[in-house]
């Protein structure tokens, strides 16, 4: 989920047909940070058609319509965040190792994917009816559900201050609300990254972890 480094608005650079998969990730690529910037109503066929040097019916051949790529972004944005999860449960460790390791590794994934985290976390409610409500709900749920369960293992395991449900939904928070405020308000004077992520979760984990 990178961003299309170079716009390529010209239509003498049309590419050539073929080469489906690449293909299909341009367009999804250049679709994520036009949604972003323009918006859902802005961002038309026609644009992200220009950006990846296809014509409008060339797109048309990968998706119906923008709604069918906001969806598909969305979904694949779910699908590596799960991917990420289930890998850390398998490594070794127990329940507050593995709920480090994945607030950590979902911090650094809406840090090195800005715009796919925009899309799948901080939707309006236009992107909401036209294709992320409906990921967000079958894959969403199902993400959160995965770390939820880890947070339940802390709790078996004693380590809660408090309930299974309210700390799962506190770290979550934390975790979004750093992201979410860097990503958007790169001009405020942030201290050092990690120093700043770093705190925040030293400081969530001393408020809700028992010693």
């Amino acid at each position: 989920m990178t961003v299309a480094a170079t716009p390529l608005n010209l239509r003498s650079q049309r590419k050539p047909k073929g080469e489906g998969h690449a293909r299909r990730a341009e367009i999804l690529a250049a679709a994520e940070r036009i949604f972003v910037e323009h918006g859902y109503e802005g961002a038309t066929i026609r644009k992200i058609a220009d950006e990846v040097g296809l014509s409008s019916t060339a797109l048309y051949m990968h998706f119906a319509e923008k709604g069918e790529i906001l969806q598909e972004i969305c979904r694949q944005a779910f699908a590596a965040l799960l991917e990420m999860n289930q890998a850390i449960v398998a490594e070794p460790g127990g329940p507050e190792v593995r709920l480090r390791r994945m607030l950590r590794a979902y911090i650094d994934f809406g840090f090195a994917n800005p715009n796919a985290y925009r899309l799948i976390y901080m939707t309006r409610p236009v992107e909401l009816q036209h294709g992320a409500l409906s990921a967000a709900q079958e894959l969403g749920g199902g993400l959160y559900r995965s770390f939820e369960v880890v947070v339940e293992d802390a709790e078996a395991a004693g380590l809660l201050r408090g309930d299974a449900r309210t700390t799962a939904q506190a770290l979550w928070a934390g975790c979004h609300g750093v992201v979410s405020l860097v990503i958007t308000k790169p001009y405020f004077d942030w201290v050092e990254r990690e120093t700043l992520v770093t705190t925040l979760l030293e400081g969530l984990f001393s408020g809700l972890l028992k010693p």
